[in-house]
């Protein structure tokens, strides 16, 4: 019987960061819209709080040339920092991504990935 349940322990970025290059659960608290499209008067500025997949690193080069440190980053290159209460958006707290459901590990590579999946999908949760 397979157990597809999971705990994720949340991090506070104050306290510790990701190893890097890491993939990791990150929260993200900030305002929308951005502060330029606020400054035009029209758009209230909404707060946030959300979850995404990013990847942490101590040194991240974007398309511009620009050389950011100690960063969070998603899959559209989007940049953000550990918590900054003035920032538009910043990530708070970070947490592990879990293991695949019902394995051990984050990946798996040719001939274990179909009797994972068959395994996993057979598999109820609370079973």
């Amino acid at each position: 019987m397979t157990d597809l349940t999971t705990t994720v322990t949340w991090v506070d970025v104050r306290e510790r960061r990701p190893r890097i290059g890491d993939p990791v659960a990150v929260a993200i608290t900030g305002r929308y819209p951005a502060q330029d499209a606020a400054e035009s008067g029209t758009t209230q500025r909404e707060r946030f709080w959300l979850v995404r997949t990013m990847y942490f690193t101590d040194e991240h080069l974007d398309e511009d040339g620009v050389v950011h440190r100690d960063c969070f980053v998603d899959s559209d290159e989007v940049v953000r920092f550990a918590y900054d209460p003035d920032s538009d958006d910043s990530v708070t707290h970070w947490a592990e991504l879990p293991t695949l459901p019902g394995e051990a590990t984050h990946l798996l590579l040719g001939d274990d990935v179909r009797p994972a999946l068959r395994k996993a999908w057979d598999t109820r949760p609370g079973n």
